[in-house]
């Protein structure tokens, strides 16, 4: 009897391992498609992420360049009789916009010469007397100078603040540009001696600034730095892009 009763409790024994083994395989059965469904999900996010940054900056830049073309518009109508000298270099800031703001990227020699051209539009709202500084520090044996890194119109903002907000009228007003290029990073400084006149409101005041930030964000991500400070009655911008780390981490998009 107690043999019997052994090999019942063996036998019990036996089933209970083979269930206990069996709820431990369809555990791991179920972590494992959990897993598989949690990384399906969070590659969707992803590509769903991605999709969502190139719409936000297409509409970005399809907005960027009609406000571009206007301010350049406005500034050419109240000097005419600059005209002819704005227009030369209009059209060099036409063919940028039209064509080069079409790529993704441009070289940080094509955004130079054309945040140059756009200093020389602005320069038709200035008196004779008013101090505009301009400097360029570049590095033209730099590896990537010629590059297809930067992307197009990333100066447009700086700049054209700087214009807009000067104090054209105090004697001791200013407007300083600074581009640099060296060591593979693009650097541009604006200061400019603030309207003590407070600026009319507008409704779609302040796109610019958005704009340029959130291109930033989505093209540059932890690779850029952009501050913007009063000193004095004097506002002061800084944008700084290390295109060699850009470069570093998406070599696939050049």
């Amino acid at each position: 009897m107690a043999t019997i009763l052994d090999r019942y409790g063996s036998v019990l024994m036996v089933l209970i391992g083979l269930l206990m083994l069996l709820a431990v395989i369809y555990l791991l059965y179920r972590l494992q498609k959990a897993e598989t469904n949690r990384r399906a999900v969070e590659a969707k996010y992803l590509r769903l992420e991605s999709e969502i940054s190139k719409l936000e900056l297409q509409t970005i830049e399809s907005r960027l360049n009609p406000h571009l073309f206007k301010n350049i518009l406005n500034s050419i109508q109240s000097h005419a009789y600059q005209t002819y000298f704005a227009l030369d270099k209009l059209a060099n800031v036409l063919d940028y916009i039209l064509y080069e703001s079409r790529n993704r990227f441009v070289s940080p020699k094509e955004e130079i010469d054309f945040a140059l051209n756009l200093i020389e539009i602005n320069k038709i709202k200035l008196s004779p007397l008013f101090e505009l500084k301009v400097k360029t520090k570049v590095d033209e044996f730099d590896p990537l100078f010629e590059q297809r890194l930067l992307a197009p119109l990333i100066s447009v903002d700086l700049i054209e603040n700087a214009f807009k907000h000067a104090d054209l009228q105090r004697a001791e007003a200013f407007i300083t540009v600074v581009i640099e290029f060296r060591e593979s990073v693009f650097s541009l400084t604006v200061s400019n001696k603030m309207s003590t006149k407070k600026p009319m409101k507008k409704e779609k005041a302040g796109f610019g600034v958005e704009a340029l930030e959130q291109r930033l964000k989505i093209i540059y991500p932890d690779k850029f730095k952009l501050d913007r400070f009063v000193e004095d009655d004097v506002y002061i911008a800084q944008l700084k892009i290390n295109l060699l780390e850009h470069k570093d981490q998406v070599p696939a998009s050049r």
